[in-house]
């Protein structure tokens, strides 16, 4: 069945089953591999892309489901070769240690971002449940203030 959504801000158009996951299509299919399968249950959050400006997990999502709609994925976040504020934040605090969870746990600060520039530390919190099996909590939150204050200031 022919699916159509944008992409990255391409349109795109996939003859797939309709409840094949998201996350699938676009790596499989469309070759974007920079988002990452981690849980295929919707709880780490590795699989995250922006679905209409929403942050979701697209592990469980029926590709079905976005016909129509808008995604983007971390290939999508920098503009050019223009890196954007949070994966500036990213690389200047070394945020990741093994660095597997980070596309996922990127595509939620984006859209923490977006809805609230200036958040809290319990806004993070709240906002940001992915998870790091690293424990990186403390550098990711820095990494959101800085890359906050990066955004305030472009």
């Amino acid at each position: 069945m022919a699916i159509s959504f944008t992409l990255n801000g391409a349109p795109v158009t996939v003859d797939v089953d309709p409840e094949m996951p998201v996350l699938w299509v676009v790596r499989e299919t469309l070759g974007l591999t920079g988002t990452k399968f981690g849980c295929g249950i919707a709880a780490c959050g590795a699989c995250t892309m922006h679905v209409d400006g929403v942050a979701t997990r697209t592990c469980v999502l029926p590709v079905g489901d976005v016909a129509g709609l808008e995604l983007r994925t971390i290939e999508g976040i920098a503009t050019g070769a223009t890196a954007s504020a949070v994966q500036r934040a990213w690389i200047d605090l070394q945020v990741p240690q093994c660095g597997y969870c980070q596309s996922g746990m990127i595509m939620a600060v984006e859209a923490l971002l977006d809805e609230t520039p200036d958040p809290s530390d319990g806004d993070i919190d709240a906002a940001i449940t992915n998870i790091c099996r690293c424990g990186t909590q403390e550098r990711i939150r820095a990494g959101v203030h800085l890359a906050a204050r990066l955004r305030r200031e472009a």
